[in-house]
């Protein structure tokens, strides 16, 4: 089978699409023949040796598909013929078959693409555990997102409002990134050059309740301002590439919070949470309540430049590469 393989820890521009053996099944295994693949933030670490994961080179890149069952064992949520996304977490999605644990198999929902599911899991259930688990998302308050054209960023916005969010603010850099949001759902949109005031102006200086943050860098004191009293700040990545520090006094003046989302290391620790946030999000979809998202697609040749995209910040939305 063909699959982007990273083979030297160099950066995106060192994935090779090559010809490797197709994998084993293994008992409680589905057998997915993969039609194609999202990508996220992670896999521009690991293409450099930098996340926290490290897997044994040579590995194969991404972490969910989108794909038709070949083969499931008996007693799986799902059986051959079944269109599926499936989580395979740390590698192994950029390929033309995977193999996944049958509680990371999920149904896809008819009136979603498989182009478009591919882009769903990671970043939908993302954004599900930080609004709802981390966050304490009530009914009715204003949810702001930082890198809102980016993957987590357009699924917060396209999420955020079917979970209970009242409005939505995104922080964009440039007013192409702007159009970005807008068709995502955002119901105000903030350039970052002056963001700060601009979100005290648009809430009559009280501030947002949530703010959901995978940038990181030199805006974090700013989200930390721009908070409502009683308001959470949720630390989700650092795109940036600069960790931040916090000056713990400033969570005195307001009684806000900075609250750790990290969804993947929740998944593995606690059995059965896939499936409880599915239940939940797949009716979302099926009713169109949670809009599918709109990937910008690569081809499997051109898989490099779509993890690339995420590492320059060029990718306006979720971005998945496309294998049959």
């Amino acid at each position: 089978m063909r699959a982007a393989q990273v083979s030297k820890l160099e950066g995106p521009e060192a994935i090779e699409v090559v010809e490797i053996a197709e994998p084993a099944a293994y008992p409680g295994g589905v057998v997915i023949d993969v039609h194609a693949a999202g990508v996220a933030f992670p896999d521009v670490l690991m293409t450099r040796g930098l996340y926290q994961m490290k897997p044994e080179l040579p590995f194969v890149v991404g972490g969910e598909v989108a794909g038709i069952v070949r083969e499931a064992p008996e007693g799986a949520q799902v059986a051959a013929g079944d269109r599926v996304v499936a989580l395979t977490l740390l590698g192994n999605a950029l390929a033309e078959v995977a193999v996944v644990p049958s509680q990371m198999v999920f149904r896809l929902p008819d009136n979603v693409s498989l182009q478009a599911g591919a882009g769903i899991l990671f970043n939908d259930l993302t954004v599900h555990f930080c609004l709802r688990n981390r966050g304490r998302l009530a009914a009715g308050e204003t949810v702001l997102v930082h890198g809102a054209a980016g993957g987590v960023g357009t699924s917060t916005l396209r999420m955020a409002v079917a979970l209970g969010a009242g409005r939505v603010v995104a922080v964009v850099s440039t007013e192409e990134k702007a159009a970005v949001a807008r068709a995502n759902g955002a119901t105000d949109v903030v350039l970052t050059d002056g963001w700060l005031a601009a979100v005290k102006e648009l809430t009559g200086g009280r501030g947002v309740d949530i703010v959901l943050d995978p940038v990181g860098g030199d805006r974090f004191t700013d989200s930390i301002r721009s908070l409502a009293p009683a308001g959470r700040l949720l630390v989700v990545g650092f795109t940036a590439g600069e960790i931040p520090t916090v000056k713990v006094n400033r969570l005195l003046l307001k009684n806000v919070e900075v609250i750790g989302a990290a969804w993947g290391e929740w998944v593995m620790t606690h059995p059965g949470y896939l499936t409880e946030q599915w239940e939940e999000v797949e009716p979302l979809l099926a009713a169109g309540k949670i809009a599918p998202p709109e990937p910008v697609l690569y081809p499997l040749d051109r898989a490099a430049e779509a993890v690339a995209s995420l590492d320059n910040r060029t990718a306006a939305g979720k971005v998945v590469v496309t294998l049959r």
